[in-house]
């Protein structure tokens, strides 16, 4: 099934039930992610950056759709990277969190 227009409070509520498969098999998201990939030329951003040329095949969120729902469908927030590069990204994030989760949990409250 594909939802034709995303609205804010759907995709709260998506991510609430962890269901955001759906938000990206939305005519929305795969609109924003063509012209993402065309503006970057097909082209992992990461890879340009470091003079090496890579096909895309991901369209990342820069500001995380969990964390800023409100920036899913901008552009501006989107970039194009090669399944290494995207998959490198959210290892760092996912160590990231859990360091956030640890340090939470080991500190002295009250």
């Amino acid at each position: 099934m594909s939802y034709k227009h995303m609205t804010l409070d759907r995709l709260k509520e998506l991510i609430l039930i962890d269901r955001l498969d759906i938000f990206y098999r939305s005519t929305d998201w795969r609109k924003l992610r063509k012209k993402a990939l065309e503006r970057d030329n097909n082209e992992c951003q990461i890879c340009k950056e470091k003079k090496k040329v890579s096909k895309a095949e991901c369209v990342h969120h820069i500001k995380e759709i969990k964390e800023y729902p409100s920036e899913a469908l901008k552009l501006n927030n989107l970039t194009s990277l090669c399944n290494l590069c995207h998959n490198e990204i959210h290892e760092k994030i996912l160590k990231i969190n859990q360091e956030k989760k640890k340090k939470f949990f080991s500190e002295e409250r009250w």
